[in-house]
């Protein structure tokens, strides 16, 4: 089954929603056939000054409340701003007050969401499989099941949760991931993949890395979900929302493994590890500097990774990264008309992947 989900994302930050619009578009989004919603979890967004960023967990319970039959799923949150207690408590939170459609979406966390407020983040991906590992285990608690753990960076001691999740054994945990740890991590631990900043041929190559270490690790893998964050620009002029887009898309792409893949030079002097730990939206030196080294990635390359036009140019793309092997799109829409976005594609993309797979089927 192809899933098509939105998320509430920097393009809903941007445009400045209230929350009784999110509400409604969620209505739309659930009545319209979408099978999922997703909620950033970022701190911040200084560079936009009237952007409205809430908090997931709040947004996604209220959500649940005026819905009925869409996933709802954090894309991503991170347990370094909050200890994995209490993502974990949370995730089964919002899978009992929305009966059964709750999802944990998580990554390793960014510096954008820590670094100016001073929190450790040394290690990041070591934390991460710690932080993966105490949220199952929590998962799998009760008083009557209590669970240890002693790692680098956290313990536990005889602990529990006191709520059992609607879906068992627990609420899919959906992973970002990009690099060759934590690939491997997402096929160890992950019940789906959202990865964001992907061309089709990215995705293809590290869906292998993914599927190879569900081998590795003697997980089948047959319900696994391979999402992708992409992003979607309705317009009669492609031409024109292209020049609107290409740079926020190429900061986007803007990785070490998307060079790789599509054999673009690396550019000399920039140092991929300190930007990715060090990058802060409101540190205008940083963005800056990658807005002129991602210009290296050619137009061919970048419009790869967005469905922008009419939905006929839109349709291509989707099929590309079907091939590539997704089976969950999650949706940002840029551009004008939030509301009518959702509805348009719902009325022509989302209705030509329905009714091409069930007639394949």
């Amino acid at each position: 089954m192809i899933k098509f989900g939105i998320q509430y994302g920097l393009n809903v930050a941007r445009l400045g929603l209230t929350e009784d619009q999110i509400l409604t578009a969620s209505i739309l989004a659930d009545k319209t056939g979408y099978n999922s919603i997703w909620y950033m979890d970022h701190t911040n967004v200084p560079q936009w000054n009237h952007a409205i960023v809430n908090d997931p967990w709040v947004m996604l319970s209220a959500i649940a409340s005026v819905t009925n039959n869409v996933e709802l799923g954090t894309c991503v949150t991170d347990a370094v701003r909050r200890h994995p207690s209490n993502i974990a408590l949370a995730a089964i939170t919002l899978d009992r007050v929305s009966h059964g459609r709750g999802t944990l979406g998580i990554g390793a966390g960014e510096a954008q969401n820590i670094k100016e407020f001073k929190i450790q983040w040394d290690k990041p991906v070591g934390r991460f499989a710690e932080q993966l590992q105490v949220i199952k285990l929590l998962f799998e608690s009760s008083p009557e099941h209590r669970v240890s753990f002693n790692g680098e960076f956290y313990q536990l001691e005889e602990a529990c949760l006191q709520a059992k999740s609607v879906r068992q054994p627990h609420p899919p945990i959906y992973m970002a991931a990009g690099a060759p740890r934590t690939l491997d991590l997402c096929g160890k631990y992950g019940d789906g993949w959202i990865p964001i900043g992907y061309t089709p041929e990215l995705y293809e190559a590290h869906a292998t890395v993914i599927k190879d270490s569900m081998k590795k690790y003697g997980r089948d893998g047959k319900d696994f979900q391979f999402g992708v964050d992409i992003d979607v620009y309705f317009s009669d002029d492609a031409e024109e929302a292209w020049a609107k887009m290409k740079n926020a898309v190429k900061v986007s792409l803007f990785k070490p493994e998307v060079l790789k893949v599509h054999n673009i030079e690396d550019i000399e002097g920039f140092d991929f590890k300190k930007y990715f730990t060090e990058y802060s939206m409101s540190n205008q030196e940083w963005i800056i500097k990658m807005r002129e080294a991602a210009q290296t990635i050619p137009d061919k390359v970048a419009r790869s990774s967005i469905g922008i036009g009419t939905p006929d140019d839109v349709i291509p793309v989707f099929e590309r990264f079907l091939k590539a092997g997704v089976n969950h799109f999650i949706i940002r829409f840029w551009g004008s008309g939030y509301f009518s976005s959702i509805d348009k594609f719902g009325s022509t993309v989302l209705r030509y992947f329905r009714e091409a797979y069930t007639t394949k089927k």
